[in-house]
């Protein structure tokens, strides 16, 4: 059973400190290696200092051979630590950002929606882009640690040939990071808003490509590509004013930089030609300030990325955070149950009341079709029974007493446009891999010829949203998953509306012959469903008008007659 969620909201830190906090270890070896191989560079000038102040005092070739050696050493060192310290923390970057991305979708699939406040295209944003730059703080840390090592080991190899070296490093650091914290502000604040305006972008693309084929229908297609036109637009520009933020903020580190090694170079310089230091001292500080640069360049980026993080850590809480938009039940429903609606009102729904007593098969004439929407919509559990006035009783039990994972476990609601996955049809008949009546449906949802036309069979591959079948094909795709499900309660919706009539036929008498004993409701126009089932109600401006057989309510019902017949 699951509980609302009545914790305080989780802040974008607190995700970033689970991240660091789970990934102790991995960002422990990683700050050693690359602390090592940041050292090994910064040794890299130094080792060429001494090796110049030697070689100008002994000439002896055991002490090249030895200084040839321990710049081996050197090099041997910094490639190996770089190796490995940046694979260990590269994978522990994209282990973290996995469970993340999990975790978001997790949250993005639970039977009670959460209010969060997002559409699906922004969820999905989150659950990949901003799951990514919240993992990369695994990253962060480390290369900030080992590259403030490299500054400070430089800092203190030049302090020893002369204090004012080692000082200038030191405040020139500190002020150059003084200047990009401050700007690195500004890019948290503009990254924040451009991840949302690219998530609502990808959102309204999302619902663009679901709802194509009726926008085309009723000619909204050109209003809703300008409205699409509209968010990217805005987007679009919101990344070129975070594109020069960053820019502003790279040039100035770079230039800050330049600026600090110059210092250094010439005073090590002006201190060389005072004769204050050697040359072998000069050699090392000249190598040394240039060496500065990368460290410099990666310690004054991390302010940058670590905001980024920050940003992509709180939209990830919008998510994980939002508490569900109602509480539900921890009752399950007795097996084998009926259906009931007593006075329910929603939408199209007026007062709608009827029953389905246990093991009857039943079809529902709505004449309206956003009465059959409505209805197939509150019995899907898409609308919370706090949205609605009326009961709806699933085995006796109202639904709002009932969980929510148990009612979908055992009243199945199958819609007129069910997805269609890319996979197989195996898969997309039974994904859990757990049905014993694959074959049973597949062949009364009439699915056998697409099945044999192809000679891997069920193990035929299926693209993205059934691209590579007809429409017929991927209803009756959806109608045999439906079936394979063998739910105590299965309500159809539409499921034959892109079929021809004869298989229709057969679809409907194989449905009776499937379910017989089991509660079926098929909410359908379709002549052969109705003919099949043992009664009709019909669904006239939100409630029941009349009831009776098929045949019975053609002979004496001339309105539902014109409304059925094809």
């Amino acid at each position: 059973m699951k509980t609302p969620d009545t914790r305080r909201p989780r802040p974008g830190s607190d995700i970033l400190k689970t991240a660091l906090r789970r990934n102790i270890g991995a960002m422990t070896w990683g700050t050693v290696l690359m602390g090592l191989y940041q050292a090994g560079e910064t040794a890299f000038p130094i080792a060429l200092g001494l090796i110049v102040e030697h070689t100008m005092q002994d000439r002896s070739p055991g002490a090249l051979a030895l200084s040839i050696g321990a710049l081996a050493v050197i090099i041997t060192t910094v490639s190996l630590s770089w190796r490995f310290g940046m694979r260990i923390l590269q994978q522990a970057n994209t282990t973290e950002a996995h469970r993340w991305r999990v975790q978001v979708a997790d949250c993005g699939l639970e039977p009670v929606a959460r209010d969060a406040g997002l559409k699906s295209g922004e969820v999905l944003t989150i659950a990949t882009e901003d799951a990514d730059q919240t993992a990369d703080i695994i990253e962060v840390v480390p290369l900030l640690i080992s590259s403030l090592v490299a500054v400070l080991v430089a800092a203190v190899a030049l302090g020893l040939a002369d204090i004012r070296l080692g000082l200038l490093v030191i405040v020139g650091t500190a002020l150059i990071l003084s200047v990009l914290s401050v700007m690195s502000r500004r890019i948290g604040s503009s990254t924040r808003e451009q991840q949302a305006r690219v998530a609502r972008a990808g959102a309204k693309v999302a619902d663009l490509i679901t709802g194509l084929r009726p926008l085309h229908g009723f000619g909204g297609n050109h209003a809703a590509f300008r409205s699409y036109r509209k968010v990217s637009t805005e987007a679009k520009h919101q990344a070129i004013t975070v594109a020069g933020v960053n820019g502003a903020y790279a040039g100035t580190a770079t230039a800050l930089n330049a600026a600090l090694a110059a210092g250094v170079t010439l005073t090590a310089g002006w201190l060389a030609f005072d004769g204050r230091i050697t040359v072998g001292e000069l050699v090392m500080a000249v190598g040394l300030a240039q060496f500065i640069m990368e460290p410099l360049k990666l310690f004054s980026d991390m302010p940058k990325y670590v905001m980024m993080a920050r940003a992509s850590a709180e939209r990830m809480a919008l998510v994980l955070a939002a508490p569900p938009t109602a509480a539900h039940g921890p009752e399950r429903p007795a097996a084998g149950g009926g259906l009931e609606l007593d006075c329910v009102r929603y939408g199209a729904l007026r007062a709608l009341k009827f029953q389905v007593p246990a093991g009857e098969f039943v079809a529902i004439a709505a004449y309206q079709p956003r009465a059959a929407a409505d209805l197939a919509a509150v019995l899907a559990v898409k609308v919370l029974p706090h949205a609605y006035e009326g009961v709806v009783r699933v085995s006796g039990e109202e639904l709002a007493a009932l969980s929510i994972e148990a009612v979908r476990e055992h009243m199945l609601v199958n819609p007129y446009d069910g997805e269609i996955f890319a996979g197989t049809l195996r898969t997309n008949i039974d994904p859990s891999g757990t049905s014993r009546t694959v074959a049973e449906a597949v062949e009364a949802s009439m699915l056998t010829d697409v099945v044999a036309l192809h000679r891997e069979g069920l193990d035929h591959g299926v693209r993205d949203r059934g691209a590579n079948l007809s429409g017929g094909q991927r209803q009756r795709l959806s109608l045999a998953r439906a079936l394979a499900a063998d739910a105590d309660i299965l309500v159809l919706h539409d499921p034959t509306t892109a079929v021809d009539a004869v298989t229709e036929q057969l679809i409907a008498r194989n449905i009776a012959k499937l379910r017989r004993g089991r509660t079926t409701v098929v909410i359908t126009s379709s002549p052969a469903l109705l003919d099949a089932a043992d009664r009709v109600l019909v669904l006239d401006e939100g409630v029941i008008t009349a009831e009776g057989t098929h045949r019975n309510l053609l002979a004496g019902d001339e309105e539902y007659g014109l409304a059925v017949a094809r």
